[in-house]
Formats: structure tokens, C-alpha cells, sequence
């Protein structure tokens, strides 16, 4: 079953909505055992890297695009850090559309340049970062009657939103906590608003409190002005102006949350440590949440009864280049058992 179809109550669509999918969604809530002994709470790790394209994105495009079809659109377009771009380029494929990217140059991660290459969208790179290419695709979308499917497009909200609602179907309520990275702050958005609906809805008894990180290079919300230069490495969530700034601040506020931000070397070491000691290989950006999480424990932030979720945005193999550059050299040693089994201290 599509997401649309799963969530059809819940997401503006109709019987009539031709629906676009690749089978998004139904992404694991993973209990992280040694987190939570970190964290001093219940720690669970939603790993949206399961989806079809390796990123949460998937889920707001699988609507986007069906409703980009619905309404008679030939061509998408996106600006993109990379994991929309791969998202869109697939769901056009699967739909039969023309897909138009705009990237900022050098600043996309390999693995998702390699995937938005493959499903054939037209890719176009320009000088800037990712906030100038926005601009540029928001004129080309005006100018061209082009779809223009970046989180700006209401219908990626809705989306993204079903996010919180697998959270509560799997819980049986909401998380006391919430917490995930902030880029162009869509995500923060929608979730708050999955968490809402589904309370209105009566398949909840609560809200949670939405925690958000930005890295520190590009923290925008945190400073209260624009970031020019925005530089992490946390390539996802370089962002300098996001398009949902002021709903992320409502989700903050209205939860009672907070968004702050985490160093490189914090989204690093959270990184690793969900590699190494949960066995969940997720993109730098998306550790930035456990890295929150992490520097909110030291500061005896949670209880011990308190459920905490975070939100792990994307696949790790969407950025090989800073996988292997902070991985160990391996070793390199003679065909030999004996060698082998000495050099290994077995």
C-alpha cells in the first residue's frame, strides 16, 4: 500500500488523485539501547533512510508529484542540497515528467549527485549556495509555469507529516520528545503538524516537545538573522535562510521546544557512535539530532521515563566522501591465514 493510500484521511487527496509512489514510508522506529544509557531516557531512532531514495524527502515528493500530475503538470523543479533532488528525480521518472534541478556547485554530497544523474533530470549548478539556487528556480517556476516541488509546495508538508503519524501508530501515542535537524526547516514544520492533526484526531493523548539543531556554520534561526556563507559538514542542512523559518519557530514555541545548535565535531561524533554502537549508518546530517540529544543529557536534560524519538533523516551511503574520511585506514596485509590472524592479535 502507497503512503497517500495509508494516510488518505489525513493527506488532501481524493479518490480521483492519481497516485504516484515508489512503496515510501513504513520507515523503522528503532529502539537505540546504547543511546538511551547516554541519554538517560528512552531513546528510538526513526531511520528515514529506509526510503525508497534514501531520504525522508520521499515522503512529501510521492504527494507533490501526484498532485503535480493531478492538476496537468509536464516538468517539476527543484533547488536542492542533493537528497531532494534525488527524490524528485525519481518520483518524475516513475510519473513520466520532465525534472529540472538546480544545485549549488560543489556542494552536494557524491551519492546523491550519482542518483539524480541516473533518473535523468536535467541538472544545472550555479554559483552560490543553496538559498541563491532557491531564488533561481522560484523565477524559473513564475516565469515557466514549472511545479515547483521544493518544501515551499504545501503538499511536501503534507507529506512529510506522515512521518508523525507512523511515530504515534507505532508508539501508541506521541514521543514526550521529538528531536531532528533543521535545514530548510520543513520537516520541524510538518511533523509538528502530524502531531497536531493526529491529536485532533483522537490517536493521540499528547504532544511532544520539538527539539531542532542546526549545525553551528549554518544556523540561522539560533543567530535570528540569515547566515551568508552557511559552511557544515553537514551538507544537508546547509542552509542560510530556510524557506520555513518562521513555522519551525511556531513549532518551537508552540510545543515548548527549543532549536540550537550542535558543532561539526558534535554531528561527527554522533555519527559514528550510531555506526558503531547501534549498528544505524546514517548522513552526517542526520545525526545532528542525536547530537542535540546528547549535549541536552549532559546538562541532565531528561528522565529516565521519558521517550525521546529522533528523527535520522537519511541513508548514509548519500555521502561516501565524508564516510571514508572519517573511517580508519584498513589494513593491508599478505594473502596469508597466519599473517592475517597475527596482524588481527586472534
Amino acid at each position: 500500500m502507497s503512503l497517500i493510500e495509508k494516510y488518505a484521511a489525513y493527506l488532501p487527496v481524493t479518490p480521483d488523485t492519481p497516485i504516484v509512489s515508489l512503496s515510501e514510508g513504513d520507515t523503522p522506529l528503532l529502539p537505540a539501547p546504547r543511546l538511551s544509557e547516554l541519554v538517560g531516557a528512552k531513546v528510538f531512532l526513526k531511520f528515514e533512510g529506509a526510503n525508497p531514495t534514501g531520504s525522508f524527502k520521499d515522503r512529501g515528493m510521492t504527494l507533490a508529484v501526484s498532485k503535480a500530475v493531478e492538476s496537468g503538470a509536464t516538468a517539476i523543479i527543484c533547488a536542492s542540497t542533493g537528497n531532494t533532488a534525488a527524490s524528485a528525480a525519481a518520483y518524475a521518472a516513475r510519473a513520466g515528467l520532465r525534472c529540472i534541478v538546480v544545485l549549488p556547485e560543489g556542494k552536494v554530497a557524491l551519492g546523491k549527485l550519482a542518483h539524480v544523474s541516473h533518473c535523468g533530470a536535467e541538472v544545472a549548478t550555479v554559483r552560490g549556495n543553496f538559498d541563491q539556487a532557491l531564488e533561481v528556480v522560484r523565477f524559473l517556476s513564475d516565469e515557466y509555469g514549472l511545479e515547483l516541488v521544493n518544501s515551499v509546495n504545501p503538499f511536501r508538508i503534507e507529506g512529510q507529516a506522515t512521518g508523525a503519524y507512523e511515530v504515534v501508530d507505532a508508539l501508541s501515542d506521541a514521543p514526550a520528545y521529538q528531536a531532528m535537524p533543521v535545514g530548510n526547516a520543513g520537516n520541524i514544520t510538518a511533523y509538528w503538524k502530524g502531531y497536531q492533526r493526529y491529536r485532533e484526531a483522537g490517536r493521540s493523548q499528547r504532544l511532544p516537545v520539538m527539539l531542532g539543531f542546526q549545525a553551528a556554520g549554518a544556523a540561522p534561526i539560533v543567530a535570528g538573522h540569515p547566515i551568508e556563507n552557511p559552511e557544515t559538514v553537514a551538507s544537508a542542512i546547509r542552509i542560510g535562510n530556510p524557506a520555513s523559518w518562521k513555522e519551525a519557530e511556531t513549532a518551537r514555541d508552540e510545543s515548548g521546544g527549543l532549536i540550537e545548535a550542535v558543532t561539526d565535531e558534535e554531528i561527527l561524533s554522533a555519527y559514528r557512535l550510531l555506526a558503531s554502537r547501534e549498528g544505524v549508518f546514517c548522513e552526517p546530517a542526520s545525526a545532528a539530532g542525536v547530537a542535540g540529544i546528547l549535549k541536552l543529557a549532559a546538562k541532565q536534560f531528561f528522565s529516565p521515563e521519558d521517550s525521546v524519538v529522533c528523527i535520522l533523516t537519511g541513508h548514509g551511503l548519500k555521502d561516501p566522501d565524508s564516510a571514508l574520511a572519517s573511517a580508519p585506514e584498513p589494513l593491508l596485509l599478505d594473502a596469508d591465514g597466519p599473517s592475517v590472524a597475527r596482524a588481527l592479535k586472534l
